[in-house]
Order: structure tokens, then sequence, then C-alpha cells
């Protein structure tokens, strides 16, 4: 791999998917915190449980942007580390059904993906790239055709990091792998970036990190609080290493339960079929992913395939009477508003409200793992709005950029290279 001077790379810009991205020249940090609803943003401020971000509205920028719809992690990752909406890298969930073959597909791979990477075009031009996830089943989307060390924190073995005078990716963390379920995979994940920018000084780093607390606790909680306190304390030690750092989430997080504290749902596929004939429809939830637990794959926003000829405009207006039931849209309409790949939509798609979920079958969804905890998801409009952070001082054209439109989650590249003084 050929390195350049950060001279050399201030004169060169690369081409991704329509886009221009400077070459660093100085390490960039790209964080992905995975579930980080402005709530959690605004609270942690508030509360003095972010003091390094709250610096960045005197010494960087604080706003927010639109996540890609469906709110998922795979979705809204791959566009992020694409810079494009899902019409154009082809990857609109975590699970989708494949309308030819009848197949029920789950996302872990890059099969799917339909167009080229930020890092994969940037470690190709000689730039020292990272990536590391606390997912493992993003890992293959992520670092696609990536030159550069890539691993999970779910598998941080796999890497070879000899190189580096570490054994492998538990000896260079200083700790065992963490459990699926805990916070200390997204830890573990930061943790790692800041060992790779002590010792092998990657240009551009992407660290994705995991929900799991994002599901189980609200803003202000002691458990939500001590984890994004842990997050920020990382980001003060890579900005001390002289990065830059840029944040942004997949989605958001809303609570939804009922005064009660009983899950809001509404089981699509049995109404749909109690009310139109048995086996008339397949409702897919995009949110399905390995980490069901969190979530039971319920989540704000479905897709239903039609099995047999039916009315489906009687079909949709039926599902938008539905209690919790927010908005329903044919294919066209739904590819055109949210930019979705139309061979990988449904007949019609059905967002539920920010307090609802909407699911398939009752009995394909097991919420005994949530035990005292409420039901926490996203996946629908109300999960849209994320946070936008950069650690350095917009430019003054990305400063009006940002006043003046909409930032969508996967403009973070473009303003960490592009847009920084």
């Amino acid at each position: 791999m050929t390195t350049l001077s950060p001279s050399d790379r201030s004169q060169t810009l690369i081409e991704v998917n329509g886009r221009s991205y400077a070459m660093p020249q100085r390490p960039v940090v790209v964080i992905c915190l995975d579930g980080f609803d402005p709530d959690y943003l605004e609270r942690g401020i508030a509360d003095g449980v972010l003091p390094t971000i709250a610096a960045f509205k005197s010494g960087g920028y604080i706003g927010t942007a639109l996540a890609t719809v469906p709110t998922t992690t795979n979705t809204n990752n791959t566009s992020i580390v694409t810079g494009v909406s899902p019409a154009v890298h082809g990857i609109n969930g975590n699970y989708y059904l494949d309308a030819d073959t009848g197949e029920e597909i789950m996302v872990t791979d890059a099969r799917r993906l339909r167009c080229g990477t930020i890092l994969g075009a940037m470690s190709k031009a000689g730039v020292k790239t990272a990536v590391v996830t606390a997912k493992d089943k993003l890992l293959k989307v992520l670092a696609f055709e990536m030159d550069g060390i890539a691993f999970s924190s779910e598998h941080p073995n796999s890497a070879d990091l000899t190189a580096l005078g570490f054994k492998s990716g538990e000896d260079m963390v200083g700790r065992a792998k963490p459990d699926q379920y805990s916070a200390d995979l997204s830890l573990f994940a930061l943790d790692a970036g800041i060992k790779l920018m002590e010792t092998a000084r990657p240009q551009l780093i992407y660290l994705s990190t995991s929900d799991y607390v994002q599901h189980k606790y609200k803003p202000g909680d002691a458990e939500s609080n001590a984890f994004h306190a842990a997050v920020d304390s990382r980001m003060a030690r890579l900005i001390e290493l002289g990065a830059t750092v840029a944040l942004t989430a997949d989605h958001g997080m809303a609570d939804k339960t009922d005064a009660d504290g009983r899950p809001n749902v509404v089981y699509l596929e049995d109404a749909l079929n109690d009310k139109f004939g048995a086996g008339t429809a397949r409702v897919i939830c995009p949110i399905a992913d390995p980490f069901v637990r969190h979530h039971g794959a319920l989540g704000g926003f479905v897709r239903v395939h039609l099995l047999k000829p039916c009315d489906i405009k009687a079909m949709m207006t039926y599902a938008r009477s539905l209690p919790g039931v927010e908005l329903v849209l044919d294919r066209a309409t739904v590819c055109e508003r949210y930019q979705l790949p139309p061979d990988r939509e449904g007949d019609f798609a059905v967002f539920s409200d920010r307090g609802t979920v909407v699911g398939a079958r009752r009995e394909d969804h097991d919420l005994s793992a949530l035990g005292s905890h409420s039901l926490r998801s996203h996946g629908g409009l109300g999960e849209q709005r994320v946070p936008f952070v950069v650690s350095r001082p917009l430019t003054r054209d990305y400063r009006e950029r940002a006043a003046a439109g909409v930032l969508r989650n996967y403009d973070i590249f473009d303003f960490a290279l592009n847009g920084v003084e």
C-alpha cells in the first residue's frame, strides 16, 4: 500500500458514488453510535454526562440529521459508509424477502451491496484505513473491498495484528471479547479504535457500536448515563491523539409500551389474513437480525408482500385503520419518497407511530427475553432524527449548508473530510 504525505493528500479528491471526498490530512475517526437518539444527546449534555461533545458547541459542530428509512442498523451503516441512499447501495434492511425466489434473507454479507464504499476507495488510494464494529453482521459490508484492518468485537481475533505486535484483537485491547449482549461490546470496539490510533495510526477509521444499552435504558437512566459517559471519554482520547472525530447514529430509539408498561404491538400479518383470507399476505420485518433479543424483531416499519391476488387498495386502507399505524404507502411511493430499491420492496409498506411497533404473526415474535425491561425499538419515522456532531469547527460553506438544509447521517464523511477548518 502506498501512503501519501499530507501535502499530497490535500491535493487529491476521491470520487465515490458521485460524491468527492478529500483524502485526510490528519486522522479522521467516524463513529456510528447505534441507537443514539437525540434525547440521549440533549439529556447527556444538560446533565453533564457528555462534556467532550458539549465542548463541540463552541469548538466544533452539534446538530441533527435524518437517518435513512427503514431506520435499521444495516441500512444506515451502509448508507454512512457509501455516502448514498439505499436506492443506490441496495441494502434496505437487516432482513428482506426475495420476490423472485420467495426466500427470506438475513443480510450478513456484502453479496447484495450494489456499489463501493468510501472506506474501500480511500484504502485503494493509499489511505491507511481501519474498521472495527461491535456487530460482526456488519463487517463484510463495512470492509467491502477495503485494504486495511477490519474486525468485530464479536470476533476480535479474526484480524492479523502481528505486524502491530499483537497476537489478537483481545491482546491489543487487553481483555477478552465481550458478551454479545453487553454494553462492553460497543466499548471494546471504541477501545480497539484507540489502540489502533496509538499503534498503527490509521488515517481513516470507522467505528460502529451496538444499541444494547439504548434498547434497555432510557435517557437519564443510570445505566445509559454510565455508557454514554464512557463513550464520551473515549472520544476525548481520540481527539487527544490528534483525530478529527465525527459522530452520528444509524437510528434513534423510542419506548413502545402503554401506560401499564405493556408492549404496543400491531400483528399485521395476523390482521390482514384474518380480514382478507388465510395466506393472502406475508409481512416482512426488516429490523430482524441476529440480535433479536433486543426487540423481538418488532419495529416501526414492515413490508407487505401479497401471496395471492386481492384488492390491494382495500388492504392498504384496512392497514391504515389499525390503531398505532401512522402511514401506509404503495411500493412506488415508498421508493420515491425514501429512496429505496423497488426490486427489494414489498407491494406496500406500513409505518407505525413512535409509540407502537408492527410485526407479522404473534407466533413470530418472542418478547420473553425483555424480562423487566420495557420494549424499546426503532425502524420507523419516529426514530429517523439522529445526532450529527463534529469535533472541529466547520468551514463557512459547510456551516451555511448545515443551517440551510436537511442533513443526512450519510453526509458525515463529507463533513469530516471536506468540511472542517
